[in-house]
Parts: structure tokens; sequence; C-alpha cells
């Protein structure tokens, strides 16, 4: 195995960048050891933050040896919303134009505050509920990143979480490899960030990899 730890987080939850949610949870594996789940660094917060694992990352991502990071949420969004948007299929224009249109990283912006024209302007950055990127229709029971206020819906951490990845690779520039975005090879001696799936490693569906 070429990765020292890996990282597994749990991105539930739809509140601010400083709200204390059950739903976060992070677990860490070693080569030879099993998951253990991390708890928050001691704080009146009861449980993480999202600002909360984002730093967390920067400092393990850049204190450690090699990590594999895996985050439940979307890192990107369909081609039709790149077409319609009329913007440029780069990754990293992308993070900084939703992060200006969607400022979910604010300590008391809600993704719902977003969406009804509180804060930012995500009226000009939305998308259909029926859009679905390559990797969610093989995937098959994945739903849209744009289908919200349903059961299993990965919208609001989707749109809550897509702003701590800029945050992530501001602070770590080359450092992490962020998959499949980077590239499609990951160099040797790189951590690693990329979208997962759980639902294919659970049980219920025959393991075929990762989403991204």
């Amino acid at each position: 195995m070429r990765f020292e730890h890996y990282v597994g987080i749990d991105y539930s939850g739809a509140e601010t960048a400083t709200s204390s949610l059950k739903g976060l949870r992070v677990y860490v594996a070693e080569r030879e050891s099993p998951p253990e789940e991390v708890p928050p660094p001691p704080s009146r917060k009861k449980y993480w933050t999202r600002r909360g694992i984002a730093e967390w990352l920067v400092t393990r991502l850049g204190d450690t040896p090699t990590a594999l990071v895996g985050i439940d949420h979307g890192f990107s969004f369909p081609l039709r919303y790149f077409e319609t948007h009329r913007l440029a299929p780069d990754w990293a224009s992308f993070l900084d134009d939703f992060q200006r249109h969607w400022p979910t990283d604010g300590d008391h912006v809600y993704v719902d505050f977003v969406r009804n024209g509180s804060v930012g302007n995500g009226a000009a950055r939305g998308g259909r509920r029926r859009w679905r990127r390559l990797t969610e229709e093989r995937a098959g029971s994945a739903k849209s990143v744009f289908h919200f206020d349903v059961q299993g819906q990965v919208a609001k951490s989707t749109h809550a979480g897509i702003p701590w990845l800029r945050y992530l690779r501001r602070e770590l520039g080359g450092q992490v490899h962020f998959w499949p975005f980077d590239g499609w090879d990951i160099p040797d001696g790189r951590s690693a960030v990329a979208e997962v799936y759980p639902s294919l490693w659970s049980g219920t569906r025959p393991p075929s990899g990762c989403v991204a």
C-alpha cells in the first residue's frame, strides 16, 4: 500500500461552518490497524465543525506521512452546469467561482441562506435535480448534487463542503493531490483527497471503486 494513513470523513449535515454537527465524523486507519473514530479537539463544542475538520486536515496532511482522504460529498458538478453558466471546465476556476456565489464557508452562512437569496448569489449558479454527473449515473443510486430536501440527499453537504475544498487547496498547495482533478495518477510521496460513495462498500452493492 502506498499510503501510510487512511482518513474517512462523513460530511452529513447542513449547518454553518462553525456549527457543531453530530453528523460530521472523522475516522483514521493506519496500514496495520483498523479504523478508529477521531474526536474533535477539546473545546466547548461537542462535535466537529466544518471549519474544524478543514483546519485539522491542513495540519494532518501538512505534518504527517502520506494519507488518502475520502470525503462523502460531491467535489464538482455535471457538465450541464458548466455549459449552462458558460464556465470553463477547469476545477480550480470552478472552486473560485462557486465560492463567490455560494460562500458557505462563512461562519454564519447556511446553505439555505444562499438558496433563499439572503447571502451570496446562488440563483446565478444553480442546477436542476435531473442533472447528474457520469459518476452518479454509473453508481446507479447516487442522487444529483442539485437534488435538495429529500432523504439521502448529498446536495446540502456538497454545497456546504465545496468551498472547504478550495480552502484545503489554497492552504496545502502542491502537498496534496485532489483526485482526479489534478490528474489520474497520484505522484509518489503525495497525499490525496478524493470523493467517496460509502454505499459502494457497505455490502449492499458490489465494490467498484470510489466516486469522483
